[in-house]
């Protein structure tokens, strides 16, 4: 079932937004990502500060958390980590907006490419996405699921290796 309201095209930036000064690690991890992206390309001075010190934020923050998430990785607005613990991302991978990914998940490469995760997919806990393969829109994948399929839009993955189920 889709849940209303959360979109897998527009992201809500407001799941990722966190105070100033408030203890939130999974969350000042993405903000130190955004940080760099926002001046990657740029050669003015200032820019290039803001850069160094998001890539230092990043380094301090993927030891924090034990998060292996790349600095350059194409992650979609309104991502969330909520125990970032063990998470392990490869560079190339592509998340769409508004997801939710728990502890001990792995999206990586076999040998010939890299998953595509659509948006507002939901990755439980240990989960394994390996391959090149597509998760769809408000896809579901199940605590400790092996997923080496594509997974169609709204559909929910369990078990190893990962098979839909209709629920």
């Amino acid at each position: 079932m889709i849940q209303p309201g959360i979109s897998a095209r527009v992201p809500d930036l407001a799941r990722e937004h966190k105070s100033a000064f408030s203890w939130q690690p999974s969350r000042s991890l993405l903000a130190s990502i955004r940080a760099y992206q926002r001046n990657c390309g740029s050669r003015n001075p200032l820019q290039i500060l803001v850069r160094t010190f998001a890539v230092l934020r990043h380094r301090f923050w993927s030891v924090v958390t034990g998060a292996d998430i790349p600095i350059n990785t194409r992650i979609g607005g309104g991502l969330l980590l909520p125990h970032p613990s063990g998470v392990v991302i490869h560079p190339d991978v592509e998340i769409g907006p508004n997801c939710l990914i728990f502890q001990q998940v792995t999206i990586g490469s076999c040998n010939d490419g890299v998953p595509r995760i659509g948006g507002h997919v939901d990755i439980g806990a240990g989960a394994k996405i390996l391959g090149p393969i597509a998760i769809g829109d408000h896809a579901r994948i199940g605590a400790n699921a092996v997923v080496l399929r594509d997974i169609p839009h709204g559909k929910t993955a369990v078990g190893i290796p990962a098979v839909i189920i209709h629920a």
